[in-house]
């Protein structure tokens, strides 16, 4: 499990950005009683919904 602060550094966004998006539900998160925690499997999941397919039928 990663911290907020360490979960950003992995993923090269603002700490704030990941808090904000888990408060409101938007990714995947844990909560240890009070803390924010991402695990491996959060991480992954983040990264996935923010891949971007090429886009294949001949549109710029």
């Amino acid at each position: 499990m990663r911290t907020p602060q360490h979960a950003a550094a992995l993923l090269q966004v603002p700490a704030s950005w990941l808090r904000k998006k888990s408060a409101a539900g938007r990714i995947p998160s844990t909560r240890v009683g009070p803390h924010l925690r991402f695990s491996t499997e959060d991480l992954n999941a983040i990264i996935r919904s923010g891949s971007q397919r090429p886009d294949h039928h001949g549109r710029t």
